[in-house]
């Protein structure tokens, strides 16, 4: 089981930076990626920044230069650095992990609360 619990949301002005969160509590199972998604209100959840367990990452186009994910092994812990916050950054931020347990064939996903990001013009 995987419980994911994200911090850092908050309302902040154009231009400003926020720091997210994630820890992911696990119980026997191995976490092999971690990322962040996001979803404004009538629109589909986005990847925005995954990082897997290899330490490659990749960025949804529009934040590129502006976020960074990075992880800590050992804590089982997700961070993403958001610079030049813009307002269509809005958008409540979920914590993705994908993790299996030594039986297992394929992974599982799971899924944090979320938080609100709110940027204003």
């Amino acid at each position: 089981q995987v419980q994911l619990v994200e911090s850092g949301g908050g309302l902040v002005q154009a231009g400003g930076s926020l720091r997210l969160s994630c820890a992911a509590s696990v119980s026997r199972i191995n976490i092999y990626s971690m990322g962040w998604y996001r979803q404004a209100p009538g629109k589909e959840r986005e990847v925005v920044a995954v990082v897997g367990s290899d330490t490659n990452t990749r960025y949804e186009d529009s934040v590129k230069g502006r976020f960074t994910i990075s992880r800590d092994y050992a804590k089982n812990t997700v961070y993403q650095q958001m610079e030049s916050l813009k307002p269509e950054d809005t958008a409540i931020y979920f914590c993705d992990a994908r993790g299996k347990r030594r039986g297992w064939q394929s992974l599982r996903e799971y899924w944090g609360p979320g938080t609100q990001v709110t940027v204003s013009s």
